[in-house]
């Protein structure tokens, strides 16, 4: 008869943590992230500072993704739509459009709605939200390629709908786009301005990236709150098995819609900064290859996985634009001249590198860690083999 033993600590699913390696990541990372526009600015001037700015809208945009397609397992191939919801939001609120159109919003406010942007951020999440349950509720019952089709017709719907929606009464200014939506600014503090702290001189595009960056720190901290709770927990069980999942008493169609919800809301956080930013905004922003590009980051950096998604949106923000860059220069200092046009070759690497990642990675570049790679990494860390009984 076989005894049953107890189980070591060291074949626990906790990992024990080391303060003082996480302290000294942070600190590094920190740094980093801080001195990150300075020296790229530095290097290679404003232009590259402002492809980091988008980096880091990309990093929100996934991260909202990985919630959907990471965590729930719902593939959504229309995503970029709650983008455009909150662009939207903020160049409606923000904007001399409406007063130009309406009269009686002219009437109120003759020099246009200029809402504060710390209104517009919960209203253009919320807007996006209630959008990500719409598109929730009646696709509770599909899976897989039907699910895709439908999100993807969503996408497709809202960026039609945006194009079409100046006439009869013009709100969204049709493919004209809706131009003046007000940078961020509380009070006279304006980033649109340059300022000055101890002497060192902020460009605008510096100010955004580090708001960005703190944007992107509290979606970071959301999904990982979320990962590690009840509603992560029955979203991962949804995500291998839904019929189990149902069979064990989670509310699906709950758990799904907030899985939408909560998706969707980042998109439109992401949108109202990229308004902010652009000061401008039109339906060609948010085409189908944009979804694509956003889902290419969560696929590329490991699904379910915050680090992995991160640095997959850092890389497909910047990986295109410093192709654009070399590719050219590349081919004048093999050739003499250019041979194949420069976007062309460089939409060429691209897809090249995405696929030899898939074929050599298929997980992602960073796949989260399974259960028992951390249990085999933590028994050989403390030096003892895991008991079985």
């Amino acid at each position: 008869m076989t005894s049953i033993q107890p189980i070591e600590p060291s074949t626990t699913l906790i990992p024990e943590r080391n303060l003082t390696k996480t302290l000294t990541v942070g600190i590094i990372t920190a740094v980093f992230v801080i001195a990150a526009p300075f020296v790229i600015g530095t290097a290679g001037g404003n232009y590259w500072v402002r492809v980091l700015d988008f980096a880091m809208l990309y990093v929100m945009l996934a991260l909202g993704l990985n919630v959907v397609v990471g965590f729930a397992g719902l593939l959504d191939l229309g995503y970029i739509a709650f983008y455009a919801v909150g662009a939207y939001t903020a160049a409606l609120l923000s904007s001399p459009h409406l007063s130009s159109q309406f009269e009686w919003i002219a009437h109120l406010a003759p020099g246009g709605l200029h809402v504060p942007f710390l209104i517009i951020i919960p209203c253009a999440m919320a807007i996006a939200a209630l959008c990500g349950v719409i598109l929730g509720a009646p696709t509770l019952r599909l899976r897989g390629d039907y699910l895709a089709i439908v999100t993807l017709g969503f996408g497709e719907i809202v960026r039609i709908f945006l194009n079409n929606l100046d006439r009869p009464v013009n709100i969204t200014n049709g493919p004209k786009g809706i131009t003046g939506i007000d940078p961020i600014h509380v009070g006279d503090f304006s980033l649109a301005q340059t300022h000055s702290f101890f002497g060192l001189s902020i460009p605008s595009v510096y100010s955004y990236y580090y708001v960005f960056v703190l944007c992107a720190l509290f979606v970071i901290w959301v999904c990982t709150r979320l990962q590690h709770s009840r509603i992560g927990r029955a979203w991962a069980a949804i995500r291998e098995d839904e019929i189990a999942a149902k069979a064990m008493g989670i509310n699906t169609r709950d758990v799904k819609l907030l899985a939408f919800a909560m998706g969707a809301s980042f998109g439109g956080l992401s949108g109202a900064m990229f308004g902010a930013f652009q000061g401008f905004v039109s339906p060609e922003s948010f085409t189908l290859p944009e979804s694509i590009v956003v889902l290419a980051c969560v696929v590329l950096g490991g699904m379910g996985h915050i680090p992995g998604v991160i640095l997959g949106a850092v890389l497909l923000a910047v990986l295109p634009e410093f192709l654009r860059s070399t590719m050219g220069p590349l081919q004048h200092m093999l050739f003499g001249h250019e041979i194949v046009d420069t976007e062309v070759i460089r939409q060429l690497v691209y897809a090249l590198a995405m696929v030899l990642i898939m074929l050599y990675r298929s997980e992602g570049l960073w796949p989260s860690p399974k259960h028992e790679d951390k249990i085999a990494k933590i028994a050989k860390r403390n030096g003892k083999k895991p008991v079985r009984a």
